[in-house]
């Protein structure tokens, strides 16, 4: 297994605490707002760090990315985290292999093997295992935002996969350029849309920094060195961890307990996660075109 594999999957690991912190110290339906505060502070710390700005191509690539990885998955995110169960939010999250790999074939040329597809419908089984409850009642609003903000990701990252980084600039740079565009972009929405944001008390400003230091700068730093160095196939099942960690978060933190079919989502999810970092000793026949 890639030593880069570990540190990459912590972003996800700490994207996992999102659903709890919106849930519990946010103010109540304001996803634009939360959007802005996560992302637009991280990268503006991250071009102070830095102290790169993009050249040439890396202007148009930059928003293009900084859309898809963060201004519109941040928003359509929140929307879901606010308006649906968080277990069928993250089930909808796990998608993202499967999307992914849909991606990468136009983008990268790479067609899907049948192992990979069948590990990430595997991968989906298992988290809606561990997430999905039967009083779960369906938004159509927050179906549509969560399935949007999973292929806006999943896009996002094979497009970061195919462009890379420029010669002599690090991930620092990168990522800051990400987040400052995404985080820019919502900025006139949230205050067209939600006004102008409300007073905030200090478990909400406790939320919006670990949101913007943990959950995003620190997070999305690992996530972008990951893609640089492992290949799509691998980085793409890691967001299975994020409801794991939901769930994990959820039963230490507000008592949620653990049935025997959710330790076995667990197990199952994991593998594929684990599975989709190894290569087979045999190449496998990709599928064919047209599949």
């Amino acid at each position: 297994m890639n030593r880069t594999v570990l540190p990459t999957a912590l972003a996800p690991a700490a994207w996992g605490t999102t659903y709890l912190v919106t849930s519990q110290w946010l103010p109540p339906d304001r996803p634009l707002l939360s959007g802005v505060l996560r992302a637009l502070p991280a990268g503006l710390i991250a071009l102070a760090l830095a102290r790169r700005l993009p050249q040439g191509v890396w202007w148009w690539r930059s928003l293009v990315l900084g859309t898809l990885n963060i201004g519109a998955f941040f928003v359509l995110l929140f929307v879901a985290a606010y308006r649906l169960p968080g277990g069928l939010a993250a089930t909808l999250g796990a998608a993202q292999p499967l999307l992914a790999a849909l991606f990468a074939m136009p983008v990268l040329g790479d067609r899907p093997t049948r192992r990979r597809l069948g590990w990430a419908v595997a991968g989906v089984a298992g988290v809606a295992l561990v997430v999905l409850r039967a009083q779960a009642s369906p938004d159509p609003l927050g179906i549509a935002a969560g399935l949007a903000g999973t292929a806006s990701m999943a896009l996002g990252t094979v497009l970061a996969k195919r462009w890379g980084r420029p010669a002599g600039v690090g991930a620092l740079a990168v990522t800051g350029w990400q987040l400052t565009a995404g985080g820019l972009l919502i900025v006139p929405l949230a205050l067209a849309v939600e006004g102008p944001p409300p007073a905030l008390d200090t478990p909400a400003v406790l939320g919006y920094a670990w949101l913007a230091i943990v959950g995003t700068l620190a997070a999305y730093l690992l996530w972008f060195r990951g893609i640089a160095r492992l290949p799509v196939a691998a980085v793409s099942f890691l967001p299975l961890l994020s409801p794991l960690v939901a769930a994990i978060v959820g039963w230490a933190a507000l008592g949620q307990g653990l049935t025997p079919v959710q330790v076995l989502g667990f197990a199952l999810a994991l593998t594929s996660v684990a599975a989709a970092q190894f290569t087979p000793a045999r190449p496998e026949p990709a599928l064919a075109k047209g599949i």
